[in-house]
């Protein structure tokens, strides 16, 4: 598709679904799915701004078309807020507004999932409600809000004051509501937020009044006629007066503060009984608005960090299949770009055949993405609610997509695997694998450069690659890599060498034999030519080993000798050795790390905490001693939550080691 076809698809998609979350509170996507289209129109706009629509949703701010409500005007625009989804954003925001010459403090509030709203009082009566609308109109709820029992009919001085919050349904309510609405055979509310918007939009205020609302306060119109310099004196003003406040906010002196902040929130959040999908992030000042500025649509100086989603839904646009290094056919998802978890994400895996067939998987789907192990986007099901009619039935392939060669599928085995023991494909997957980070982490030998590499016929075997440091000039000539980056290359080669007797294990890309599979072989055999050698009774002999390793295992050997001998004759011979516990902070410790660390890499942390005493488990059990948690943490530390393990944050982490 072109570009410019492309803009007017998503201009036309999201202003269909902008209606349906604005007007009639019953969204068809998810809010996560929704932002990352509008993302994606914002960066084509930006590159091409003459194919820009002239119904482009990107600087509108609301949906107020068919209402039935009376609609009134803002005497001050209700702006939304611009978003950010990870830490690098929010720097960048402070980063620009430092940059411009301010030197500003930060207030912190949760983002409420609910309808922004605004409350005008005359000598401190409450007179006028309204939604924020399009941001310049809304519509009249004055009737709906006065039956909203934390919103003061009267507050404690005689003000003629406006003041904007957030109108919300706590999630006890939300599921006695939909509790109700199921025995009586109705549709049932989606979420918190839809059923909040449905409620406060109603004709009849004794529906809205029996559906419980609530409201958090967060700002005043014009606060310097209250004398009020800065955001916190606007908090704690609106308690003053008997406004309801979230109580969680917070003062922040600095980005990084508000980082530490966030992760804070990060956690608490999920024992909270109302929905928050983010923090809003406040320059302190009121004195630096009008310096720092306003775009159309948003203040400069303001931004709403959305949570991670753990699980997001998007479109499935087309199956493609890849080879493994073991020769394994792998179908993958190639998807409408989504953000999950701070990152774009266009690729899933979908396992094998079977597991496509037994979700019904098909292209053009709808279906709900999410990190497995918080690394890998795999699918977890199709929303066969939203399937469109051109969806098109899986169907496997028959032969490999590299060589053409037949495919075949053991009776015991879930995958298909390419026949040809000399397939590319599987060759390219198994060198990319062994420079990879779980193996012989080779720094600046990623999968574009080993690629590259490949088809330049610079690398067609393990040894080759220890063998580029005679090629460094045909090297720099491709894609004009520069000296410094080839000379770095060759050095994290030459220092590959040193790997420890499990990282080469690994790196051999033996079936079924990960990770912490290497290490028990090399814990037993301590050598690669005793490995080697090993019958497959000797293997079943460690508890760690069943008949399918220790089948694989003996298989490789007497298949890929040479690989061993190649790697010996470049100087790659490891012995195990013992490791010996200097500190131990985490002996005999079952620990589970999740989330990103700023310090570490995942195997730098994990090294850490087996060079102590620790046991590296990859899911939380009732088994697990400790939690270690970094920024962006998911399932595994809501499970540890519930389960009440100890939970340990990187700062204390680092700490401790």
């Amino acid at each position: 598709m072109d570009v410019l076809s492309r803009i007017k698809e998503l201009t036309n998609l999201i202003n269909k679904y902008r209606k349906e979350y604005y007007e009639f509170d019953t969204p068809s996507i998810s809010d996560i799915e929704y932002d990352s289209l509008l993302r994606e129109l914002e960066t084509l706009e930006n590159e091409y701004p003459a194919f820009i629509q002239d119904d482009s949703p990107v600087k509108k701010i609301g949906s107020l078309e068919s209402t039935k409500l009376k609609k009134i005007m803002h005497t001050t625009s209700m702006l939304s807020l611009g978003n950010a989804f990870n830490e690098e954003e929010l720097r960048a925001f402070s980063e620009r507004i430092i940059k411009d010459g301010y030197n500003p403090t930060f207030v912190c509030e949760l983002k409420i999932d609910g309808i922004a709203s605004t409350a005008k009082y005359e000598k401190g009566s409450f007179v006028l409600g309204a939604t924020r609308g399009d941001g310049v109109v809304g519509e009249n709820i004055t009737a709906n809000m006065k039956t909203i029992k934390s919103l003061p009919k009267k507050i404690k001085d005689k003000l003629d004051i406006e003041v904007r919050g957030e109108v919300y349904m706590k999630q006890d309510v939300f599921n006695k509501l939909n509790q109700e609405k199921e025995n009586q055979n109705e549709v049932l509310f989606k979420n918190p937020r839809n059923a909040a918007g449905g409620s406060l939009r109603q004709l009849n205020s004794k529906i809205t009044e029996s559906r419980s609302l609530d409201i958090f306060n967060y700002t005043i119109v014009n606060p310097e006629k209250y004398n009020l310099k800065t955001q916190i004196e606007v908090l704690d003003f609106l308690s003053n007066q008997g406004f309801k406040v979230e109580p969680h906010y917070r003062y922040c002196r600095n980005i990084e503060e508000v980082i530490a902040y966030i992760d804070y929130i990060d956690t608490l959040r999920k024992t909270l009984n109302y929905d928050t999908d983010g923090v809003v992030i406040k320059v302190n000042e009121f004195d630096l608005y009008d310096k720092i500025g306003y775009t159309v649509k948003t203040p400069k100086w303001a931004i709403a960090y959305k949570f991670p989603a753990l699980e997001v839904e998007t479109r499935l646009k087309d199956i493609v299949f890849t080879v493994g290094r073991t020769g394994s056919i792998n179908p993958t998802a190639i998807l409408d770009p989504v953000m999950i978890a701070g990152s774009m994400v266009q690729r899933a895996t979908l396992n094998n055949e079977d597991y496509i067939k037994e979700k019904d998987i098909r292209i053009n789907d709808y279906v709900v993405v999410r990190k497995a192990g918080e690394i890998i986007p795999e699918i977890v099901r199709v929303n066969f609610e939203r399937r469109p009619k051109d969806t098109t039935s899986f169907k496997m392939i028959n032969a490999c997509p590299v060589c053409n060669s037949k495919i075949i599928r053991k009776e015991s085995q879930a995958e298909h695997y390419c026949s040809n023991d000399l397939c590319e494909g599987k060759l390219l997957a198994s060198i990319i694998y062994f420079a990879s980070k779980p193996a012989m982490n080779i720094e600046g030998l990623g999968e574009k450069v080993v690629t590259l590499f490949y088809n330049e016929g610079f690398i067609k075997s393990f040894k080759d690659i220890y063998s580029l440091k005679n090629k460094k000039i045909d090297l720099m000539k491709l894609e004009k890599k520069g000296e410094k980056s080839i000379t770095n290359l060759l050095n994290a080669i030459e220092e590959s060498k040193n790997a420890s007797l499990e990282k080469v294990i690994t790196a051999l890309g033996i079936r079924f034999v990960g990770s912490k599979i290497a290490k028990v072989l090399a814990k037993n055999f301590r050598t690669l030519e005793a490995l080697e050698k090993a019958r497959i009774e000797e293997l079943l002999r460690i508890p760690e080993i069943g008949d399918a390793i220790a089948n694989s295992i003996v298989e490789y050997f007497e298949k890929e000798h040479k690989i061993i001998e190649d790697l010996k004759e470049v100087g790659i011979n490891p012995v195990y050795e013992e490791m010996s516990f200097g500190k131990t902070n985490f002996l005999n410790l079952n620990v589970v790390l999740t989330g990103k660390l700023e310090k570490y890499t995942r195997d730098e942390a994990k090294t850490l905490i087996e060079s102590q005493g620790g046991n590296i488990l990859s899911a939380v059990t009732k088994n697990t001693d400790l939690v270690i948690a970094g920024t962006d943490a998911g399932s595994k530390l809501e499970k540890a939550i519930k389960l009440n393990i100890k939970i340990m944050k990187e700062e204390d982490f680092t700490k401790l080691v």
